[in-house]
């Protein structure tokens, strides 16, 4: 069995996350964050599903601002769980945030280098130097009004909004995933403030396990043990989105990495909880089980009986087990069944086939990358994502990136097929790989126009 890797504590508002403390589940609220009632009737259900902290996007000071607002409303009403304001693109956000929110979280990639655009820069080492300090100068003024107001800071990186700058130094690799995030680590350390946490994102679970795995082996070396965040983003909605954040995050956890979790589906946030709570309750039976499923590789193929009467949790305890064992590639076939008999209504072999498509072994079925939408998103995601899949669910292997906006649009869907972006409220542009091929399309006409890229 393992055991759970040693972290810091990291004290957000009345919470601790790492340590011995449990692991944390949360989830973020897809609401407008200017609108004060609707953000605080979400975060009470996120909460009453047993969430324990709450993150909205503040796309700007308006929203950083209005952050004081929900905070309040809900505290009055009886909900103190903590807060966490998202910020891309605005440094400025950030201290504004950190004044009235538990946690900020702060995307490398956008913090001051600028969004994202596949150009290759040339840089001598001292104009790399530059640009570091560069971050140093907008970073150390807000961590010392988080220092002030004991604001919490997460330092999220995602695989989708790497800059240029690291990609061009050190290619889309997890080496520049991880730079990216230890360029900021370095300073926070520096300044002696602790209360962070860490998170590395990919839509691939292959890019996330082996990131992260990096990441703790980096800062292993460099003495720091920062509790980190799980998550597969952009995972998608349904069976198969539960599948792939089973099998990136449970990889981790039954290796005792991870000490927060949030699974990112394309649904109510709500609906998110209860998931996360039953992975994070099955850690210890799937460790068991991944031990178990080692054990039985032969011929190239892993075989597991599961004595589990529920079926979600049948599915999450398969794609947990076998998650590193396939990411690693100790086996590329699998083969699943109930110790009791009862198959619980579930076709054994589609579990399968949809565990080695999570782990990125074999496609047999159209993959969909699709974001679980936030304040940011513009356009109605859930009703787009369905209309999409019935029009192309029979593409077997074909990869369609569906996103809200342009945090991770072109960067996650850099693995894609084909991208829909929001691109301005009401807009619509499509991508055929990382190129955008037609810009600013009116939401009526997208799902057609992508339908005609992908069959022309």
């Amino acid at each position: 069995m393992s055991t759970r890797r040693i972290s810091s504590v990291c004290r957000v508002g009345n919470i601790a996350i790492g340590g011995d403390n449990p692991i944390r589940i949360q989830s973020m609220a897809t609401t407008d964050t200017n609108d004060t009632e609707a953000s605080v009737a979400q975060a009470k259900r996120i909460i009453d599903a047993g969430g324990e902290i709450v993150r909205f996007t503040t796309q700007g000071t308006r929203e950083a601002e209005n952050m004081r607002n929900i905070s309040e409303r809900l505290k009055q009403d009886g909900y103190p769980q903590p807060l966490v304001a998202d910020v891309h693109f605005t440094a400025h956000t950030a201290d504004i945030a950190a004044l009235y929110c538990e946690k900020v979280r702060i995307n490398p990639g956008n913090y001051v280098d600028p969004g994202r655009t596949f150009k290759h820069l040339e840089y001598t080492d001292e104009e790399y130097a530059a640009e570091l300090k560069k971050i140093e100068a907008k970073l150390v003024p807000f961590i010392n009004i988080c220092k002030e107001h004991h604001t919490a800071v997460r330092i999220g990186v995602n695989h989708g909004s790497l800059s240029d700058r690291i990609m061009s130094r050190y290619g889309d690799t997890p080496e520049g995933i991880v730079e990216s995030c230890m360029e900021f680590l370095r300073i926070f350390r520096r300044e002696q403030f602790n209360d962070v946490v860490i998170s590395i994102k990919a839509s691939n679970t292959v890019v996330m396990v082996t990131t992260v795995r990096l990441l703790v082996k980096t800062m292993d070396a460099e003495d720091m043990h920062y509790p980190l965040h799980l998550g597969v983003t952009e995972a998608g909605e349904g069976e198969d989105g539960r599948i792939k954040s089973a099998v990136g995050i449970g990889a981790l956890l039954t290796e005792g990495i991870g000490d927060t979790i949030r699974v990112s589906l394309s649904e109510e946030p709500e609906c998110e909880i209860p998931v996360a709570r039953k992975i994070v309750d099955s850690i210890e039976d799937c460790t068991r089980l991944r031990v178990e499923a080692e054990a039985s590789i032969k011929d190239d193929t892993i075989t597991l009986a599961i004595d589990e009467p529920d079926r979600e949790l049948f599915q999450l305890k398969a794609a947990m087990a076998v998650g590193a064992l396939l990411i690693d590639r100790k086996a590329t076939k699998l083969v699943l069944s109930p110790k009791s008999g009862d198959d619980r209504g579930l076709n054994m072999t589609s579990l399968s086939d949809a565990i080695l498509q999570a782990a990125r072994i074999k496609f047999t079925k159209t993959e969909y990358i699709s974001c679980p939408g936030c304040g940011r998103t513009l356009y109605n995601l859930q009703d787009t994502i369905q209309r999409i899949k019935a029009a192309t669910s029979h593409l077997v292997g074909l990869k369609i990136g569906i996103m809200g906006c342009i945090v991770n649009g072109p960067g996650e869907m850099a693995d894609a097929d084909y991208g829909y972006v929001g691109a301005g409220r009401g807009k619509i542009s499509l991508y055929r790989k990382k190129e955008c091929v037609a810009k600013n399309i009116p939401e009526a006409e997208a799902v057609d126009r992508l339908l005609e890229l992908i069959n022309t």
